[in-house]
């Protein structure tokens, strides 16, 4: 795979499309629209306009419809606008028929996804599970990968396999995915054996929705330097580490970040990168409690591990970002303060969050505040599964 333009000078200049329909209200789709701006953000856009449109269904042959679709055409002729993200999964047949109408580069949810983790991607592992989420996307679509766009230097959307197999036929596609298939099975065994060499030492996994602090957390825990960063899925490899709270060793680490409609090729891909969660004894769940939506992201996790054969493990829920939380409901605090209140710690513990899981704490990882009850916690946790597991060897308590 190419590193097509990792880092482009000027970004590119996109509008969003989603739609208001019996299953996603207005307020929803809004949110989803923030989220999807974030993620082109991320890609190296800029978000230029954004389009809504109040639908039952979404429009079979162009997502949505006719009306609107003119009214995009308008927009982006008339600014000169070369890429249009829609917030969710086109079909093929939508693809070409929305860029046949709309003549500039077309991508989806998923699409803009995999670009970010082409983007992300650093070592060879994550590259190879990458590209074959990649293929995998691309061998249904291989009838339209924007042939008008043959001027094109590259851009989001166009890095990885996209740029240069306008004209590949399915044969060879399918021998690259059953190649790359291959190669990560073995990477699987090795990542097998090295979990299995770790010892009788207990594991514990972060998880959480994407840019909830995981990586912050781990660096905290750790004393390690793992990259975090404010942008969408800025860890993709697994950093596993030592970590000692008291005399209890045990083995922390740090995973890929979830999102709303987490393209299914990406999990596939990212099996063995997930088998640190799904071969955890403990989880911390992260949850930026600063997010209006956090309840959803809690859902969306959840969602993702039953997907992994994750859910059925001991699970500590992990309220992050205290410190820029500025709005919740709460009695004793009147309303018009509420948006400039600073909620202390025993507020939090009488509010409904903290009865989501048996277990839960409050914390900042940035601002280092309340770590040491969340040490207490974990430790109390894993020393519990090691005496489970190890009833009679007693020397690490």
């Amino acid at each position: 795979m190419s590193d097509f333009i990792l880092n482009q000078a000027i970004p590119e200049k996109a509008v969003l499309v989603g739609v208001i329909t019996q299953y996603q209200s207005e307020e929803q789709a809004r949110e989803y629209l923030d989220e999807l701006a974030f993620l082109a953000e991320t890609a190296g856009a800029e978000t230029c306009g954004r389009f809504l449109q109040k639908i039952e269904v979404p429009n079979p042959k162009t997502f949505v419809g006719t009306g609107k679709i003119d009214e995009i055409k308008t927009f982006i002729t008339e600014r000169e606008i070369e890429l249009v993200i829609f917030d969710d999964e086109l079909s093929p047949s939508q693809l070409r028929n929305i860029e046949r109408i709309l003549e500039c580069k077309i991508l989806d949810r998923s699409n803009l996804i995999l670009d970010i983790f082409a983007k992300r991607a650093r070592t060879s592992h994550a590259k190879t599970q990458v590209e074959l989420a990649q293929y995998q996307y691309l061998l249904p679509r291989l009838t339209r990968m924007w042939t008008h766009l043959e001027r094109q230097k590259g851009g989001i959307g166009m890095r990885g396999p996209g740029e240069t197999q306008i004209e590949t036929d399915r044969r060879i596609i399918k021998q690259k995915i059953a190649l790359l298939k291959e190669k990560l099975k073995d990477i699987d065994k090795q990542m097998s054996i090295q979990r299995g060499n770790r010892g009788q030492l207990v594991r514990v996994a972060l998880v959480g929705y994407t840019n909830v602090g995981k990586s912050t957390l781990m660096n905290l825990l750790s004393k390690s330097e793992v990259f975090a960063e404010n942008k969408l899925f800025a860890t993709l490899d697994t950093t596993v580490r030592k970590v000692v709270v008291d005399n209890l060793p045990f083995l922390l680490s740090d995973t890929v970040g979830f999102i709303r409609k987490l393209p299914t090729m990406l999990i596939e891909s990212f099996k063995s990168t997930l088998d640190e969660v799904r071969e955890a004894d403990l989880l911390l769940h992260i949850l930026d409690i600063s997010h209006p939506n956090f309840e959803e992201h809690y859902h969306v996790v959840n969602e993702t591990l039953a997907e992994i054969d994750g859910t059925d493990k001991p699970t500590i829920v992990v309220f992050n970002k205290i410190d820029a939380l500025r709005f919740l409901s709460i009695e004793d605090v009147d309303l018009d303060d509420q948006a400039n209140h600073v909620y202390s710690l025993d507020e939090l513990k009488k509010m409904w969050m903290s009865r989501i899981e048996d277990k839960c704490v409050f914390i900042s990882a940035e601002k280092k505040e309340n770590i040491e009850e969340l040490k207490s916690i974990v430790y109390e946790e894993v020393k519990r599964i090691f005496q489970e597991r190890y009833p009679y060897n007693n020397f690490l308590y």
